[in-house]
C-alpha cells in the first residue's frame, strides 16, 4: 500500500525536513526492481499466512483474530482497513493460499531430533563469536574473499546494504556497547508483544533496538552526549505515543529547551507532548531551527533505524527464555522524510488505484541488497538462516513477506508496531532494556484507559492464543469450551508470561519444527512453526468472502503502565 509507479525512481536521499515526492517516498533504492516485473513463486507474498485463518468454526461460532491489525488508524496512518474484519477482500492473485508449509506434517522430523540436539543448536549464536560479528564478516569478506553474486544485486563487488554493527551488549540504560565500551548508538527497548504471532508461545522470541541519527546523539558542539541522546529518544517516544513521557531530571537551561512546557527553564522530569512547541535538543535542535529536521506527531525522525532479531526459544532451569541463535535479523531505515500531508495524498492515490484496479497486485520498489521501500520513506531488509544455520541476506521474495504488515495496516504507527507499545517510565530502566536483562516473567497485563485488559480481550475475541487459531496448549489452558477460565485469566492479569510463554516441551518442539523449515530452505512456502497440518486455515478464499464477523471491533487503546513507581 502507499506505493508508487514502478517506473519511478528516487534520485537521491531526501533532506529529512522536506516533504518528498511520491517517487522519493520509495526512498533511495538502486537499482530499482518492481515486483510486477519479478517472478515470484507467490505473487502475493506480502499477504501473510494469518490472513487466511478461518474465523468460523464448524458449529458456526465466529471468532475475530483480525482486529489486532485491521482497524481504523490514527493520523498520520491513513489506512482505514477495519472492513477486512468483515470480508476476505483479497486481490485476485492473493485468493489462493500459497503458504503450503502450513499443511506439512512435521511430527516425524521433530521426533528424530533429541532435546539435547536442539538445545545445543539454539544455544550456539550465529550472530556473534566473542567480539566478532559473524554476519558482518559474511557481508564484508576478508581479503581474497568474494561476495556471492546472488547477493550483489548491483554487481559492484560489495554489499551495499546494512552491515550489522550492534553487539547486543547492553549497559544498565539499554545502550549497546562495542568491545571497547564505546556506544554504537543502538538502544534496546522493552515492549508489550503484539497479540498473536509475536507471542513466544507461537514460536519465536523477539527484540527491537532503535538508533537515531548522529545529530540526535550529539551536543551542539558535535560531540556524543548521552543526556542529549536520552532526551531526544524521550521526545521521539512522546511523539509516537502522543502523550507526556517521564524522564530523569535534566537541566533545561543547559539544553536550551523548555521540555515540560511550564514556561521556564528549570529542572524537567517529563517531556510534554505539545507538538507545536516541541524542540529536539543538541545538534538536532540547531538543525531543526535551520529547517533541516522536521517534527510531527506519530512520525519518527528522518534517518531513524530499527533492528529486530527473531530468535529461537531456550529453556533454562525449566523457564523458557530467548535463545542466542537468530532465526532472522530484520532492519529498517527511514531513508526519506514523508510528511503527514504527503502520506494522506499517497493513501488517497492508493485508494483510487484499488477502486479502479481491484485485482492488480500491490506494487513495491526495491531489491534485497539495498532494501524494499514501503512507500512511506522506510527501507526494509532481512537476513535469515541458510541450511547450515548461518545468517544470509533474504531473497527478494523472502523480503516481500515482510512488507504486507509494514506497508499499510491500521495498527501501525509510521509503519512500526512495537515502539508505541514500549513500557513506560515506571518500568525498569524506564522501559529501556533488553529482554536478556529482564524477561517477560512478572510483567502485568497491559490495561487500557477504559479498563479493558488487552490480552484477555484478544483471547475473548479470537477464542485462541494465536492468529492461526492452532495453539492447542493455550486453548486447553485458558478455555473451558468457549468460555475463558477465570482463575487462569486472573493470573494473566498479574503476569503476561502465563499466556506468552509456552511450556518447555512445546518450546523445544517449536524449535525443532522451525529447524526443519531451515533445512528445507522453504521460507517462501511459510515460516510458521506448525507441527501438524493447520486445521483452521483456508486454502482458498472467494471474492469478497464473508468472515462471519458482523461488526468490526477496536483493540483496547493506549495501555496503561503495568508497573508502579
Amino acid at each position: 500500500m502507499l506505493a508508487c509507479n514502478p517506473r519511478d525512481r528516487a534520485t537521491g536521499e531526501a533532506s529529512p525536513a522536506r516533504t518528498v515526492s511520491s517517487a522519493a517516498a520509495t526512498a533511495s533504492v538502486a537499482p530499482v526492481v518492481s515486483l510486477l516485473e519479478a517472478r515470484l513463486d507467490n505473487p502475493a507474498a506480502y499477504v501473510p499466512p494469518q490472513c487466511y485463518t478461518q474465523t468460523r468454526d464448524a458449529d458456526g461460532t465466529v471468532h475475530n483474530p483480525c482486529f489486532t491489525c485491521h482497524t481504523r488508524a490514527e493520523r498520520p496512518n491513513f489506512v482505514d482497513d477495519e472492513a477486512l474484519q468483515i470480508h476476505y477482500d483479497f486481490r485476485a492473485p492473493a485468493r489462493e493460499n500459497r503458504w503450503m508449509n502450513l499443511y506439512v506434517d512435521r511430527r516425524a522430523d521433530v521426533a528424530a531430533v533429541t532435546d539435547e540436539e536442539i538445545l545445543r543448536y539454539v544455544r550456539t549464536s550465529n550472530y556473534r563469536a566473542g567480539e566478532r560479528l559473524l554476519l558482518a564478516e559474511t557481508l564484508h569478506p576478508r581479503q581474497g574473499g568474494k561476495l556471492p553474486e546472488v547477493w550483489d544485486v548491483d554487481h559492484d563487488g560489495r554489499w551495499g546494504g546494512y552491515v550489522p554493527d550492534a553487539h547486543f551488549d547492553f549497559d544498565e540504560h539499554g545502550f549497546d556497547r562495542d568491545p571497547k565500551g564505546a556506544p554504537t548508538g543502538w538502544r534496546a527497548y522493552a515492549y508489550y508483544p503484539f497479540p498473536g504471532v509475536f507471542f513466544p508461545t507461537n514460536g519465536s522470541a523477539g527484540d527491537v533496538l532503535l538508533r537515531l541519527p548522529a545529530a540526535f546523539r550529539e551536543g551542539e558542539d558535535g560531540r556524543y552526549d548521552p543526556t542529549v541522546y536520552r532526551v531526544n529518544l524521550a521526545l521521539t517516544e512522546a511523539l509516537i505515543k502522543r502523550r507526556d513521557v517521564a524522564i530523569e531530571a535534566v537541566d533545561e537551561e543547559a539544553l536550551g529547551v523548555d521540555l515540560d512546557q511550564d514556561g521556564k527553564r528549570g529542572r524537567a522530569t517529563r517531556v510534554a507532548f505539545r507538538p507545536e512547541a516541541m524542540r529536539y535538543v543538541g545538534r538536532a535542535r540547531l538543525e531543526q531551527a535551520a529547517g533541516k529536521i522536521a517534527l510531527e506527531p506519530g512520525l519518527f525522525p528522518g534517518g531513524t533505524e530499527l533492528l529486530h532479531s527473531v530468535r529461537y526459544l531456550d529453556v533454562v532451569n525449566g523457564e523458557v527464555t530467548m535463545a542466542a541463535r537468530f532465526k532472522e535479523l530484520r532492519y529498517a531505515r527511514k531513508a526519506a522524510w514523508v510528511s503527514s500531508d504527503k502520506l494522506a495524498e499517497l493513501a488517497a492515490a492508493e485508494a483510487r488505484e484499488l477502486r479502479d484496479y481491484p485485482d492488480r497486485l500491490e506494487r513495491m520498489l526495491g531489491e534485497p541488497e539495498h532494501g524494499l521501500s514501503n512507500g512511506q520513506g522506510w527501507l526494509y531488509q532481512g537476513f535469515i538462516e541458510d541450511r547450515d544455520g548461518a545468517l544470509r541476506p533474504q531473497t527478494l521474495e523472502e523480503t516481500t513477506f515482510c512488507m504486507g504488515c509494514h506497508r499499510g495496516v491500521g495498527a501501525t504507527t509510521d509503519g512500526v508496531f512495537s515502539f508505541r507499545r514500549k513500557l513506560d517510565a515506571s518500568a525498569q530502566a524506564e522501559g529501556w532494556f533488553h529482554w536478556t536483562q529482564h524477561g517477560l516473567r512478572g510483567l502485568a497485563e497491559p490495561q487500557a484507559a477504559d479498563g479493558r485488559y488487552e490480552y484477555t480481550f484478544y483471547l475473548e475475541q479470537n477464542g485462541a492464543g494465536d492468529d492461526l487459531r492452532d495453539n492447542e496448549e493455550v486453548i486447553a489452558k485458558f478455555f473451558d469450551g468457549q468460555a475463558l477460565r477465570p482463575d487462569v485469566v486472573a493470573r494473566l492479569h498479574g503476569d503476561i508470561a502465563e499466556l506468552l510463554l509456552p511450556s518447555p516441551q512445546r518450546a523445544l518442539m517449536l524449535d525443532a519444527t522451525y529447524r526443519s523449515i531451515v533445512l528445507a530452505q522453504s521460507f517462501t512456502r511459510g515460516r510458521d512453526a506448525t507441527l501438524t497440518p493447520a486445521a483452521r486455515v483456508h486454502r482458498r478464499v472467494e471474492p469478497h468472502q464473508a468472515t462471519g464477523i458482523i461488526t468490526p471491533v477496536a483493540a483496547p487503546l493506549a495501555p496503561r503502565p503495568a508497573f508502579t513507581p
